[in-house]
């Protein structure tokens, strides 16, 4: 496991003017372009510096190390999957088998179109996979869906709640992870998406779910 006292994650600093900002997002995005091209085995800080067209001192003012960008790329993933679950699963327009529906379709899709980066993360990910930031992180996720089925599943106990979302959340990454791992076409993200939430649905209204689809 990664030495948390010799490979701290958090950032320096924050960026508090525009030019800060720049520079960080400057950096961010010549470190997605760096590990796409080279895969977390070959990612450096040094080559992110490079293709940023900065020193590498300037990087480290803002990040300690190289697992300290890749945790940043990797929370940013995570941070906007955590709004498109909030987004979806907390929308009252719609009824919570049908968000369930929107869920699976968005999520799905995400996980093709980013299916590259997702992989070069994944890669990097025994960096930081046990740092309690990472935890942190994934426990935000889990309590969306948690309030979701204490709505969609209202006669359901807690332990069944808990189940139920647990099923949601490992299912949804893992399999999407294996579906995006192919190159997949329009028609068969929407097939694929549809029958799974056929799936989703199914499981919840045999917990008792009272909402229509």
């Amino acid at each position: 496991m990664t030495d948390r006292k010799t490979t701290p994650l958090n950032s320096r600093k924050q960026p508090k003017q525009a030019r800060s900002t720049e520079l960080v997002d400057a950096i961010l995005t010549a470190a997605i372009q760096v590990l796409a091209r080279e895969g977390a085995a070959r990612f450096t800080t040094a080559r992110v510096a490079e293709k940023a067209g900065v020193s590498v001192g300037s990087v480290y003012q803002y990040f300690p190390n190289k697992a300290a960008i890749l945790f940043r790329l990797q929370s940013d993933e995570w941070q906007q999957t955590t709004e498109m679950l909030r987004s979806i699963l907390q929308n009252p327009a719609q009824a919570p088998l049908q968000r369930v529906r929107t869920l699976v379709h968005a999520f799905i899709k995400s996980e093709c179109d980013e299916a590259e980066m997702r992989v070069a993360l994944s890669d990097s990910a025994p960096l930081y996979r046990d740092a309690p930031e990472t935890q942190a992180v994934r426990a935000s996720g889990e309590d969306i869906v948690l309030t979701f089925m204490r709505e969609a599943l209202p006669d359901g106990s807690d332990s069944t709640r808990a189940l139920a979302g647990d099923l949601l959340n490992t299912t949804l990454s893992a399999v999407g992870k294996a579906f995006s791992s192919s190159p997949r076409t329009q028609a068969e993200i929407v097939a694929y998406a549809d029958a799974m939430a056929d799936m989703f649905v199914a499981y919840l209204v045999r917990l008792g779910c009272r909402q229509t689809d």
